[in-house]
């Protein structure tokens, strides 16, 4: 039994938003979303099931193909603040 600790559960658990986004989407169409982020689906699903770190450019390619739907919070959740500082003062502010 493998055990993980909190943060790589909340880790984990934010993905699964970005999960249902992509389950939502047409197969054929999740290859297509894969390649107007740079990426293969393959490579998507890597990053969903925790195996891979999605870099800082397919985190805004995945946010703005995504129409926002799934943030450079969720697929960064440990340093986004270092990498996007302008969303943790916007964070802040709201």
């Amino acid at each position: 039994m493998v055990l993980i600790g909190f943060t790589e559960w909340c880790s984990l658990a934010g993905m699964d938003e970005f999960k249902k986004f992509l389950m939502v989407i047409p197969v054929a169409e999740r290859h297509a979303f894969a390649a107007r982020c740079g990426t293969t689906y393959a490579f998507l699903r890597n990053v969903i099931y925790g195996q891979r770190t999605p870099g800082e450019k397919l985190c805004v390619a995945i946010w703005r193909e995504s129409n926002g739907v799934v943030t450079r919070q969720v697929l960064r959740p440990y340093d986004w603040q270092e990498i996007w500082p302008e969303l943790a003062q916007q964070k802040e502010i709201a």
